[in-house]
């Protein structure tokens, strides 16, 4: 796919850019907390493993980058566009089950 082409579908999946060496496009999410960072990050996983079209996806506290390329051609096809406008869908929270994001009692010092 040549950039004009990708330029034109790239419009249709808000927040993604164009980067280059491999051709792909990225969206970095943030996020509050590293837990919430991590949570959305498996749900991605977990919807690119459903759908047979892996990303590559880093994430680390408050954020997480999530890429699309097709590795056979080594660069863009609509697939990739297809699976950022799911990924799109999955961003409004929750993202993290109660018991994750829950914090810990405070700690009290036995006297």
């Amino acid at each position: 796919m040549d950039r004009a082409m990708a330029a034109s579908y790239l419009v249709q999946v808000p927040g993604w850019v164009l980067k280059e060496d491999p051709d792909r496009i990225e969206r970095d999410f943030r996020f509050p907390d590293f837990a919430q960072a991590q949570a959305f990050a498996t749900q991605v996983g977990n919807l690119c493993e459903l759908e047979g079209h892996h990303a590559e996806i880093r994430y680390g506290w408050g954020h997480c980058n999530v890429a699309f390329w097709t590795h056979k051609i080594k660069g863009l096809h609509e697939n990739d566009f297809v699976m950022a406008a799911k990924v799109n869908g999955l961003s409004e929270p929750p993202y993290v089950p109660a018991s994750v994001g829950t914090p810990p009692p405070p700690y009290v010092q036995g006297g």
